[in-house]
């Protein structure tokens, strides 16, 4: 019989319904069940694409022995983490104050009042690796509940304290200076590989803020970082982490090289890399940037669009219950959809007869030989053998359309939506698809008209037949998220009601998610009480919603209402210690700080000129204002607009409150905004 699990909307939670162990979902029946009991609670936090997750569900949820101890000894809960990051980002916590690794899946055990007192990730069965079995851990956990109470209550007392106090990061008065973005620069390039790009050693992530930041400064004058970055941009497009034959970014990289992923793809990642490539092709003028931005918007627009506007939240690592398996071929595979290119596709991505994938002669596809090389080894020229490739590579992916395909989480997440709908937005204008900003106003829409109520986020939608079930509450990263995406539709658009419902989830923003000392919080005053209330200030996979939030403000602050800048340089001034002495956490709000110390380019666009508006996308700038006003000089964003009108289509490129002679053409613009006075490479 199903579980509890059957009757929730998440995915991840229906694919344990039919598990033995007597799940409940976060909620008061379950906590209520385990103070009555006196039992503790082993709470399960995951999400429908994690690889890891699976293995721990077959291998143990799935099994009817240890699930029996689970049931007999626990309360058992299990959380999509992508439902309620403020539940994860609390006992994630919890993992690391015990000295070990944060991930999914987490394995908390929490006494009835909710207070952790042991965490781990991933349990195998059986010993493995140095891990204990998950049968020992859950039977040493409960004897320890039972025989020593007093110092389980204790030791969770301590760490629900320590929860408390790093959840809320010390802050520091700092002035704001442009050799900031410079000091966090130095400190990443430390961890940059310069052999085979990005930061660390294995796993490798993309670590797309870290990335903004060199790019960033490289735009200040340091060739270094502009190099780094290129290096980075250039090994991830020809890794295995990219797909090769149906575009789109996997979550990481098990090695350093990029070779082999975790095959999930998340809308997130591919929302920031669809944004860090046009803008690598903004500063370097590489259309191969441009090209791999273009796969990123087909790759969504055919797996990940749902029929009402918005996008899906993920895509499985697995598929026939193997990981990679949708994704990796073998020689006679691309004999049998190639045909006589298949040894032409075979040098070009990599397959070999061995493979490169676990044990099998399967391989990861990856950009193993240069158009150049192969026009040497098969005699003909580049052009013929990029059009044989073409030939090939779609031919490879009808062969493999025809392949069952990984399960897809058809929730529809506010904040994720919010961040694809920016990148969208910015490379329409920047590349001149204007279909893709069409398809960010059509997500918009549906975020505003399924998950917006009085001027508040809701988290997440899911479909259901023709109607969709909405379910929240929603988060500051929804808000802020969302927010942002509205004014990046009214600079590409000029519509000045996104401006305006901007303004209004900011406003919620500072009465609903702000204390009074102007602190933000990851969950609204009204939200569930939990054993802290979190902030979300460092990033992660994505940008902390604080960070999110403060750009909002100083977006808005610097068009419509000037208090909001106010409070965002605050925010800002108070971490920005931290943020240089760790860049990789910090990333975005180091970017802000930047932008308050170098302040932004403010270009007006008066008049309707798509000429102009083109131009004003077109150089790269690392901190960019677009507001728009009509000829006569009416605009909705009068801070930045004032006394700017002219007889006809012009533009104003303004810094630090000084503004150059309005310009009338495309070349002229461009040169404004370009550095030195050069227009962009290639423009």
């Amino acid at each position: 019989m199903p579980n509890r699990l059957a009757h929730e909307a998440s995915p991840y939670l229906q694919q344990h319904a039919d598990n033995p162990v007597d799940w409940y979902p976060w909620g008061p029946e379950a906590l209520e069940r385990a103070k009555a009991e006196n039992k503790p609670i082993l709470l399960s936090v995951g999400y429908s694409a994690c690889h890891w997750c699976h293995v721990m569900e077959h291998e143990s949820f799935e099994d009817a022995r240890i699930a029996a101890v689970m049931n007999a000894k626990f309360v058992c809960i299990k959380v999509d983490r992508e439902e309620r990051p403020d539940i994860d980002q609390i006992y994630q916590l919890t993992v690391q104050l015990l000295g070990r690794s944060g991930g999914w899946p987490l394995t908390v055990f929490l006494t009835p009042d909710q207070k952790p007192f042991f965490a781990g990730t991933y349990f195998p069965p059986i010993p493995r690796h140095g891990m204990p079995a998950f049968p020992q851990v859950l039977l040493a956990v409960s004897e320890a509940y039972r025989e020593k109470r007093a110092d389980i209550d204790t030791q969770a007392r301590e760490i629900a304290v320590a929860i408390g106090q790093v959840a809320r990061p010390e802050t520091k008065p700092t002035e704001l200076t442009p050799a900031l973005l410079g000091a966090a620069a130095a400190r990443l390039a430390k961890r940059f590989d310069d052999e085979n790009g990005g930061f660390g050693d294995r796993p490798k992530f993309p670590s797309t803020m870290s990335l903004d930041v060199l790019l960033a400064h490289g735009a200040h004058g340091d060739a270094r970082s502009f190099a780094r970055v290129r290096k980075a941009l250039d090994a991830m497009r020809a890794g295995g982490i990219y797909d090769q034959l149906g575009g789109g970014f996997h979550r990481y990289s098990t090695d350093e090289r990029w070779l082999v992923p975790h095959f999930e793809k998340m809308l997130y990642d591919n929302a920031l890399l669809l944004r860090l490539y046009v803008d690598g092709w903004r500063a370097f003028g590489d259309e191969r940037y441009a090209s791999t931005a273009r796969e990123i918007v087909g790759y969504l627009r055919r797996e990940m669009l749902d029929p009402g506007g918005a996008f899906y939240a993920t895509q499985d690592a697995d598929s026939e219950g193997e990981e990679g398996k949708f994704f990796v071929w073998t020689q006679d595979e691309v004999r049998a959809a190639a045909g006589d290119d298949a040894e032409l596709a075979c040098a070009r991505f990599g397959i070999t007869r061995e493979g490169n994938f676990e044990e099998g002669p399967a391989s990861v596809l990856s950009i193993a030989k240069s158009i150049e090389d192969l026009a040497v080894r098969f005699t003909a020229a580049p052009s013929e053998i990029e059009r044989r490739l073409e030939v090939a590579r779609a031919a490879m992916l009808a062969h493999r359309e025809k392949r069952p395909k990984p399960f897809r989480d058809e929730k529809i997440l506010a904040s994720w939506n919010g961040l694809l709908i920016s990148a969208l937005a910015d490379a329409a204008r920047a590349l001149g698809e204007p279909e893709w900003l069409a398809m960010a106003e059509r997500a918009f829409d549906f975020v505003w008209r399924v998950l917006v109520k009085d001027n508040r986020v809701l988290r997440h939608a899911k479909p259901s037949g023709d109607e969709y079930a909405a379910k929240g509450p929603g988060f500051l990263d929804d808000q802020a998220f969302v927010a942002c995406a509205a004014i990046d539709l009214y600079e590409a658009t000029r519509n000045g009601e996104y401006l305006r419902r901007a303004r209004g989830l900011a406003e919620t923003i500072r009465a609903e998610f702000t204390d009074d000392a102007g602190a933000l919080y990851l969950v609204a005053k009204d939200g569930e009480p939990l054993i802290a209330r979190p902030q979300d200030v460092y990033d992660h996979a994505i940008p902390s919603a604080t960070s999110k939030a403060v750009e909002l403000f100083l977006r808005l602050g610097t068009l419509v209402d000037a208090t909001f800048s106010a409070a965002a340089e605050t925010i800002v001034a108070s971490l920005a210690a931290a943020a240089v002495e760790n860049p990789f956490g910090f990333s975005s709000l180091v970017l802000l700080a930047d932008r308050i110390a170098s302040t932004s380019v403010d270009v007006v666009l008066v008049g309707e000129s798509d000429e102009l508006l083109g131009a004003a996308y077109r150089a790269y700038v690392p901190h960019r204002t677009i507001a728009h006003a009509t000829t006569a000089g009416a605009s909705d964003a009068p801070l930045v607009t004032e006394g700017k009108a002219a007889s006809a289509p012009a533009a104003f490129v303004c810094h630090d409150h000084s503004c150059a002679p309005a310009v009338s053409g495309y070349r002229d613009l461009l040169s404004l905004l370009s550095p030195a006075g050069d227009a962009a490479p290639n423009a």
